[in-house]
């Protein structure tokens, strides 16, 4: 059985605030995904494994470290 650790890493991505919001275009827009508020400073945004990786190496090839 999978662990819950590896499949909640597989489709999530945590970020600071500023810089979801300062991403062009927005990931909501550019990947399936759902980005929700997680306390002031945090978003999460939410996909399945496919588009998270997929936003993960968007994110990447913008210089943004998610790990």
């Amino acid at each position: 059985m999978p662990d819950a650790a590896q499949l909640r890493d597989s489709t999530q991505i945590v970020l600071h605030r500023e810089t979801v919001e300062g991403l062009e275009p927005p990931l909501d827009e550019a990947f399936t995904v759902s980005i929700v508020s997680e306390g002031e400073d945090q978003r999460r945004i939410i996909g399945s494994p496919v588009e998270i990786k997929a936003a993960s190496e968007s994110l990447a090839r913008r210089g943004i470290c998610i790990r």
